[in-house]
């Protein structure tokens, strides 16, 4: 009798230990998961600016073949499909213009306040202006 109950505690884990298990992962969870969050933000941030360097190249490739950036009608749109110039040399990018990490259109205003043309993204809160995430990611900076 003394076999068979030494072999029954043996094998598995009580109830409590499983609790205890849990409530452990559960802090560590809560610990490390704000510090994973925050690099989620600063990535889509690092994501928007490599995106913005991209449509800049882009722009310069267009210019030198039109000589003239968009217009802000045209928009970004020109450097896919060609808006009626005979010296349009595109596609400029390889795919459809990407929106923003945040799922907002990129913003093209040629000509621009900062320089021949403005290109930034809003932000995490789509808005112009903020602070961390929220702030906005510019080509002229």
């Amino acid at each position: 009798m003394m076999k068979f109950r030494k072999m029954c505690s043996s094998r598995g884990f009580t109830l409590i230990e499983l609790l205890i298990v849990m409530i452990i992962l559960g802090l560590l969870a809560a610990l490390v998961g704000p510090k994973l969050f925050k690099k989620v933000g600063f990535s889509k941030q690092k994501a928007a600016e490599a995106q913005i360097a991209l449509f800049e190249s882009a722009l310069d490739a267009y210019r030198l073949d039109v000589g003239k950036y968009p217009s802000t009608e045209e928009g970004l749109k020109a450097l896919r499909q060609n808006p009626g110039y005979e010296t349009w040399d595109g596609p400029y990018l390889p795919k459809d213009i990407p929106k923003d990490p945040w799922g907002h259109d990129y913003v093209y205003k040629c000509p621009g306040e900062h320089g021949e043309y403005d290109l930034y993204s809003l932000g995490a809160d789509g808005q112009e202006g903020g602070e961390g995430e929220n702030a906005d990611i510019v080509s002229w900076k």
